[in-house]
């Protein structure tokens, strides 16, 4: 005679997990059935593998209708998680396990789901069933009282009689139909398409457990989310399931195995199924005796890695304060609120920084699973683990910070893997901002992984099948796409830095077509400092850059001849414009370090000031610094003076002082006559003039550090000082005969007078 027990659990919960193993070495299954895709059955005996290590997901995806990528979904797996103990049980005494929920080919369309869902996501957990029972229990918090009343208990009777009781219960009266009827659907507050899926999905759990009876095995153990435990244990027709299931729309779908991480099985992340502490749960289910000493243990050991002084004694009292509200709040265990508050009290001394430091790498924590190698994966996954073990990159959840120099090989080409995988749109690596860089030798890295990688690493499959090839084949399409110039500079760039030597001569011929045709000088401008870089950094590399060198050239001579007629009666955000192009051409001219280009760059720029009356203010003030700062000019106070005298209107002298201060302020530190200039022009202001040109002002010395703007305020107060003529002044005779009665008690005091 066939005994089906069915086990409803929460899906990540270490409680949970612990009872259903021993509930299942007691009972003794010959087959289970766990909730999930069937179309992972036929690599379930993956999770058997040593190199199988939690967290992990089982990964679904298909080709979007519109051929724009791939619909995927994530089915994740804890080593806390029931459903992995589940399968772990069942590979280890040989039992068939089978996944029984409805078939990711059903649930993949019409809408599909997020990539960061999953199949778990429809759970109860969201519909908040267990807020209902918490509240009849007298408890405020579901989680809370779930955890006292299941993931805290200790040895005993097993939960899940009661729990199956409280669910059938509450599904009972939830659809306010008798106990005893047709099984209740979901929950009030559910869209139709919802309330449709979940009958659908439970009727799939009921066809397969009725499948597997059929097959012959008398002894099933079904394991799902404990909101479902009344629909499989109830008696529905299979008819009445066949009806639910006829004619679902299916779509083709791949399975395989993915590392996921503790991060991502957290609520906060996203997920519907999630906790909000699983690297507390993890310490749960693998300390099995005293959890509360070690995991205070261990959050000392996280603060003395920080140099934080945390002794034995702090440890003890951080638990007997655990305990000791544990008992008052009547709780069987001491809980994360508990162990969290004696942290903060004892181990923290009540500063909030430690105990945020203890709840990143503790409470949720980045812990990050691997899949054995001979999981499905496309040949892009695999080409790039190759790489990875190649370049000794191996990847963490954990943001870690490479510091690679480009001189050596091997950060040489791990440079260049990552700036491919970014070309992919898999940004595994970031490179850190351009004002921590140690020099063109030098770039910076910050690498974490994702487990959503893996499916762009899947989607970028389109492209190749090795990260050079698909890199390749995407730099060509996006140089084809490109609208603007400046688009495909960029993709030229990215080339470089990448060496992807085989797509250059189709994006260099684009840009160079694009490059004749575009008479735009603001376009050749903006286009023009990322060819540099990429020439600059090119040659740094070792990469050829002959044909770059070509049209850059050709850029700079067109760019200077197209200046003046650029800049011609331009309003204030047309000049704000061009001065941030002029500001970026002559850095990448700075960089390029070519004289020639150099000197018709600044020939241009003092043909320009030839002609002030053409000039917006700001312009003149900023090509007037760019050219004292190269040496070309000698007569700038003249030029200042006459730009903020009696017959300038304030407006235009305001804007004169923004552009020519607007590139630091050293200048004024280091240069009493221009401050002297622009101290006097301000106070001599009139008070509605004054007003008209503060933001300017503000804006101009805003952008100023705290320091340098405290040095210019020191040099002005000493400038404040006496004024000739008047006591105190340096440069005033000294009256000796008054002086003379002040001196002698001086020398007196000293010990000189005779």
């Amino acid at each position: 005679m066939s005994h089906v027990e069915v086990f409803g659990v929460r899906h990540h919960g270490p409680g949970s997990a612990r009872a259903l193993r021993g509930a299942l070495e007691e009972f003794k299954p010959d087959a289970v059935l766990v909730e999930g895709p069937p179309e992972a059955d036929p690599i379930v005996e993956l999770a058997g593998d040593p190199g199988m290590v939690p967290p992990v997901a089982l990964l679904a995806y298909s080709p979007a209708p519109d051929g724009g990528g791939h619909k995927a979904a994530f089915w994740p797996f804890a080593e806390f998680s029931p459903e992995w103990q589940a399968i772990r049980y069942a590979l280890g005494a040989g039992v068939p396990v089978r996944f029984c929920d409805l078939p990711a080919a059903n649930q993949l369309v019409p809408s599909g789901r997020e990539r960061d869902m999953s199949g778990h996501a429809a759970e109860g957990i969201r519909l908040d069933p267990l807020g209902r029972l918490a509240e009849a229990a007298g408890y405020d918090d579901a989680e809370r009282w779930w955890d006292d009343a299941v993931e805290h208990r200790g040895a005993g009777p097993s939960p899940f009689p009661a729990i199956a009781e409280a669910m059938t219960e509450l599904r009972a009266r939830l659809a306010e139909q008798p106990e005893g009827t047709a099984p209740a659907g979901p929950p009030p507050g559910r869209s139709p398409r919802e309330e449709r899926r979940e009958e659908q999905r439970e009727a799939h759990m009921r066809r397969t457990l009725r499948r597997t009876l059929k097959e012959g095995h008398e002894r099933v153990a079904v394991v799902c989310g404990a909101w479902h435990v009344p629909a499989l244990r109830a008696r529905i027709p299979a008819a009445r399931d066949d009806r639910t299931l006829r004619g679902l729309p299916k779509t083709k779908v791949a399975m395989t195995w993915v590392p996921w991480t503790h991060g991502r099985l957290a609520g906060r992340s996203g997920y519907g199924a999630g906790v909000r502490s699983p690297g507390w749960y993890h310490h749960l289910f693998t300390a099995r005796d005293r959890p509360i000493e070690r995991w205070l243990t261990a959050a000392a050991r996280v603060l003395r890695e920080e140099d934080l002084h945390v002794s034995s004694a702090h440890v003890i009292e951080a638990v007997r304060l655990a305990e000791a509200l544990a008992a008052l709040r009547g709780r069987p265990l001491a809980g994360l609120d508990e162990v969290t508050e004696a942290a903060r009290a004892v181990l923290c001394e009540g500063a909030d920084l430690p105990v945020e430091l203890i709840q990143r790498r503790m409470v949720v924590g980045e812990r990050l699973g691997a899949v054995p190698e001979r999981a499905p994966m496309v040949p892009l996954q695999r080409d790039l683990q190759a790489e990875q073990r190649r370049l000794r990159l191996k990847p963490s959840a954990l943001g870690r910070e490479h510091d690679l120099d480009l001189r050596k090989p091997t950060d040489l080409e791990r440079s260049r893997l990552l700036h491919r995988l970014r070309l992919l749109d898999v940004d595994w690596g970031v490179p850190a901002g351009t004002g921590r860089s140690k020099g063109t030798f030098r770039e910076t890295w910050t690498l974490t992984w994702r487990p959503e990688f893996d499916v762009e690493l899947i989607e970028a499959s389109a492209w190749g099948t090795t990260v050079r090839g698909a890199a390749t084949a995407r730099a060509e399409a996006l140089a084809d796409q490109a609208a603007a110039l400046a688009d495909l500079t960029s993709v030229a760039e990215r080339c470089l830095l990448s060496d992807l030597g085989d797509a250059l001569p189709s994006v260099m011929g684009a840009l160079a077509d694009r490059a004749a045709v575009d008479t735009d000088v603001a376009h050749l401008m903006s286009a023009l400092p990322a060819l540099v870089r990429a020439l600059r950094y090119g040659d740094v590399r070792g990469t050829s850059t002959g044909p770059l060198r070509t049209v850059v050239d050709g850029l700079i001579v067109r760019v200077c001849v197209g200046l003046a007629p650029a800049i011609t009666g331009l309003d204030d955000d047309a000049a704000r414009e061009f001065l941030a192009h002029a500001d970026a051409v002559h850095g990448a001219l700075s960089l390029l370090a070519d004289e020639a280009h150099l000197e018709r760059w600044r020939t241009a720029l003092e043909g320009l000031l030839t002609r002030p009356d053409a000039l917006h203010g700001r312009i003149e003030g900023r090509l007037t610094r760019l050219l004292l700062d190269a040496g070309r000019l000698d007569d700038v106070p003249d030029r200042m003076a006459r730009a903020v005298s009696a017959g300038a209107a304030p407006a235009r002298a305001a804007a004169w002082i923004e552009g020519f201060l607007s590139g630091g302020a050293l200048l004024l530190l280091h240069d009493e006559a221009l401050l002297r200039l622009v101290d006097g022009w301000i106070a001599g202001l009139p008070a509605g003039s004054f007003t008209d040109v503060l933001p300017l002002l503000r804006r101009t010395f805003g952008a100023y550090s705290a320091a340098e703007r405290r040095a210019i305020g020191e040099r002005l107060r000493h400038r404040a000082g006496p004024r000739p003529g008047t006591p105190g002044h340096p440069e005033d005779p000294v009256d000796e005969t008054r002086a003379a009665p002040a001196a002698a008690t001086t020398l007196r005091i000293l010990g000189w007078a005779n």
